[in-house]
């Protein structure tokens, strides 16, 4: 057993036998405004905005996005950004398309991104990714080469992207290698445009700061929680609006 597993599971315990108020407090989520800068403008969800007064997003990813272990279907992020964008942007249209599939990797995200793009034409889409390739140990040129294919043809079909990266939990915190696969998703975002949510960075900012694992991960070590989940939709609420508004 790892020590960032047996921490986890000591903290699990801890908060099921009186940490439950704790576990769910919402005032501990929180992010350093650095850790928020997606580094892209987001200008074809701009132009929606302002021309259509729509903005379509399709959340594209595994079961994070799927919201996995949620106790409240609402409480998965897709959700959380339509209800924190619904509140900031008055009079835009906010449809946010959870295309969540369990258990899925870059590969198989990639290979439906033109059915799924298609079938919802968006001017944002929300990629997340990463955590199941450094747990399974897939090939790191194999994975950059699948996710800069992925992220050219769905530029080519006319959305704006930000891409969501690895998330920082005891499985993923075990594996080797884990920083290349979050240094290839920086990389590639910076040169197809694209926006990225630096989730492994603001959790592991969590982690840090005294946030104990079981704060925000469900039991396998693995998925998020409740707070996980609303709390990073809410961070990514922010992300997205500071982009779409800012200069």
């Amino acid at each position: 057993m790892t020590r960032a597993l047996l921490l986890f599971l000591v903290a699990a315990v801890s908060l099921a036998f009186g940490g439950s108020a704790f576990a769910q407090s919402m005032t501990l989520c929180r992010a350093k405004p650095a850790l928020l800068e997606l580094g892209a403008a987001l200008p074809i969800a701009r132009k929606a905005m302002t021309e259509r007064k729509l903005l379509r997003i399709i959340a594209l990813g595994s079961s994070t996005t799927a919201g996995y272990g949620v106790s409240n279907p609402s409480f998965a992020f897709p959700t959380q950004l339509r209800i924190g964008l619904e509140k900031a942007l008055p009079g835009i249209d906010i449809e946010v398309i959870n295309r969540g599939i369990g258990g899925q990797d870059v590969e198989e995200m990639a290979a439906r991104m033109r059915t799924e793009m298609e079938g919802n034409p968006a001017s944002l889409v929300i990629w997340q990714t990463g955590t199941n390739a450094a747990i399974r140990q897939m090939p790191l040129d194999k994975f950059d080469t699948t996710l800069r294919a992925g992220l050219k043809l769905g530029k080519s079909l006319g959305a704006d992207f930000v891409l969501m990266n690895l998330q920082y939990v005891p499985a993923v915190v075990a594996a080797p290698d884990k920083e290349a696969y979050e240094n290839i998703m920086a990389s590639a975002a910076r040169d197809f445009s694209a926006g990225l949510f630096r989730r492994y960075d603001i959790m592991r900012s969590w982690y840090e700061d005294g946030m104990p694992y079981a704060q925000f991960v469900q039991l396998d070590g693995l998925h998020l929680n409740d707070f996980g989940q609303k709390c990073i939709g809410r961070l990514l609420t922010r992300s997205i609006l500071n982009a779409l508004t800012g200069p």
